[in-house]
């Protein structure tokens, strides 16, 4: 839910500064990414690799993904907003 409010902010305030989709659309993925390649990297330095605190930092790449390609859809299907 974070990540789509987010997203929804970044892409309102785009559109509000008139900025070209293939500018809003890349900020706003940008802006609601976490950084989990960082935190696996660092809960296995941490944890180790057997560690339970690694792998729900993957499980929760994981489920990450199918929401950030909804957003792709999302942004790819605005596109018209910003015309």
């Amino acid at each position: 839910i974070q990540t789509y409010g987010i997203f929804a902010i970044a892409y309102f305030i785009a559109k509000q500064l008139k900025l070209p989709h293939n500018v809003a659309a890349p900020a706003c993925m940008i802006g609601t990414s976490n950084f989990f390649e960082l935190a696996v990297a660092v809960a296995i330095s941490l944890f180790g690799l057997h560690s339970g605190a690694a792998l729900a930092t993957v499980v929760g790449v994981l489920v990450e993904v199918p929401v950030m390609l909804s957003l792709v859809w999302f942004a790819n299907r605005t596109r018209h907003w910003f015309a």
